[in-house]
């Protein structure tokens, strides 16, 4: 939609003038000969941008400022004024004025002016909108996503936050797995209690244990003294096991007995601890396979997946991806920047293999370091732009169409014919989780030539 601009001046000649250049510039523009006429036309065309002569027959470009302040606060102003008369402009901009323009003044000071309001403006309604989709998640403000995707898992999370259920949330690295886990705590009445989080993939095997359930003094070489586990640290509140699918098979059964009788031993000691606490898990993997295989205990995975909840890939829900961006920009210092359409559409076509994770690395690399306000797309980095030039040529598809199946099908066995069948590698090349590529393996049935 383009931008549009209501001009108001009694100077005929520069009235002309003015809607010209800016109708040359892709604007959609009215004029007006006085204030009079120009604010009878403002609520009728919803100008994004009012620029007015100061000096005006009737009405002056003070008065119509502050009525249009008034009556639609959203709408700039830029003023209009001879030079020599800075003072009166800088009252202006005292009054609420986006920026002044002394005459006599070139085209170019005129689009570089307006451009620079506009770019605020549009600033200001993405700031607006995204005010707006978060204003009814009080308790998850920072899981950004305005996607249909997105609402279903808002809709779930307000089901199930007050709730004593246990939660699985699955998806791949980088989804925001711990946002999601962190608001339903939010939302739950265990909300003024702890948070307590664990990692069950970075913790050595032998430790582990003792983290999760605490030890008593002496329990093993190196208990000089009493140790508090994730579990006591969490009574009354809530414990977040992140990586829950990479918990030892010989931890599983003891984590069972916790989930289902509330209460834990510590390692070494004999006095069993009766606790009150929410347990929400996480896991990358493919947990119902893990199931099957043997290496996650089928009952402790029914416990801890109550609510199952999954969160889709980034590349799943791109509509959000340039609200993700705005938000990102404002999060690292970056709110009087805005991203050309162009760029906003690589960054949209991109697959994002770390998802949210890596798009805000991205982004905090893109603002540190740009050369201005506006982020081209020579500014971002190189792999969006190599895409620009040879992504679309990958592909040939002939005019009556592919099976999408066939073709996923087809990438998958090339992407393993050039790395030797080796699976690591293949994935790698495709961007993607190993385990997502061997889901397509399997479901695809490929099996390498001569095996």
């Amino acid at each position: 939609m383009k931008a549009k601009i209501l001009v108001i001046d009694d100077d005929t000649s520069l009235r002309r003038v003015l809607e010209y250049n800016l109708q040359e510039e892709g604007y959609a523009v009215e004029a007006a000969a006085s204030g009079e006429e120009g604010l009878a036309r403002l609520e009728e065309f919803g100008p994004h941008l009012v620029i007015t002569d100061m000096k005006m027959t009737g009405m002056d470009g003070m008065r119509v400022l502050k009525t249009v302040r008034e009556r639609s606060p959203e709408t700039l102003v830029i003023i209009i004024t001879a030079f020599g008369s800075v003072d009166a402009a800088v009252e202006a901009m005292k009054a609420g004025a986006f920026d002044y323009i002394t005459k006599p003044f070139n085209r170019d000071t005129l689009r570089i002016t307006v451009r620079k309001a506009l770019q605020f403006s549009g600033l200001s309604e993405e700031n607006r909108r995204l005010k707006r989709v978060l204003s009814d998640r009080e308790d998850f403000r920072t899981i950004i996503g305005s996607s249909k995707e997105m609402e279903q898992l808002f809709a779930v999370i307000r089901k199930v936050a007050d709730t004593e259920a246990s939660v699985l949330i699955t998806g791949e690295s980088g989804t925001g797995k711990e946002l999601v886990a962190r608001s339903i705590h939010a939302g739950s009445s265990r909300r003024d209690g702890p948070f307590v989080t664990i990692n069950c993939a970075a913790i050595p095997r032998d430790l582990l244990e003792s983290e999760l359930f605490g030890h008593i003094r002496g329990a093993f070489t190196g208990a000089i003294k009493d140790k508090t586990g994730k579990f006591q640290l969490a009574n009354g509140g809530t414990l977040f096991l992140d990586e829950v699918g990479e918990l030892q098979l010989e931890l599983q059964p003891k984590l069972l007995r916790a989930l289902q009788e509330k209460e834990v031993e510590p390692v070494g000691g004999s006095k069993v601890e009766k606790l009150d606490v929410r347990v929400i898990s996480a896991t990358n993997l493919d947990i119902d396979r893990a199931v099957e295989e043997g290496s996650f205990r089928e009952d402790l995975y029914y416990r801890l997946a109550v609510i199952p909840l999954h969160l889709p890939p980034l590349r799943e829900r791109r509509e959000d991806i340039q609200l993700l961006v705005r938000y990102f920009s404002s999060k690292h210092g970056g709110e009087a920047v805005t991203f050309e359409k162009s760029a906003l559409a690589l960054l949209k076509e991109y697959d994002w293999p770390g998802n949210v994770r890596e798009l805000e690395n991205t982004v905090e690399r893109i603002l540190i370091m740009r050369n201005s306000d506006t982020i081209t797309v020579d500014e971002l980095p190189s792999k969006f732009r190599e895409k620009r030039t040879t992504g679309r040529a990958i592909l040939r598809l002939p005019e009556e169409g592919y099976p999408l199946e066939q073709l996923e099908r087809e990438i998958v066995v090339e992407a393993l014919e050039r790395n030797g069948w080796n699976q690591t590698a293949a994935a790698r090349f495709l961007r993607i989780p190993r385990h997502t590529l061997i889901y397509r393996i399997e479901k695809y049935g490929i099996e390498q030539p001569g095996k």
